[in-house]
């Protein structure tokens, strides 16, 4: 099974290798995804699965699209 990953601003550079095939296992869930991608606990502000807000306990499924956007700061 394979998902598109797609992480963005300060994120970028733990993208995948290939973003558009990322292995995953039946019912892997986005934390397990954040994982093996290096992403820290809180480092993702905003995780979207098929432009669907979700939490990190979402099981994951063939050929889903998986955002990270990182808090923002800012003044």
């Amino acid at each position: 099974m394979t998902i598109t990953v797609k992480c963005f601003a300060s994120l970028a550079g733990l993208q995948p290798e290939n973003p558009e095939a990322f292995p995953i296992a039946r019912g892997e869930t986005v934390a397990r995804v954040m994982k093996r991608l290096g992403i820290p606990e809180g480092g993702a502000a905003l995780i979207f699965v098929n432009n669907v807000h979700r939490q990190p306990d979402t099981v994951l499924r063939d050929g889903d699209t998986l955002g990270f956007f990182p808090p923002i700061g800012g003044g």
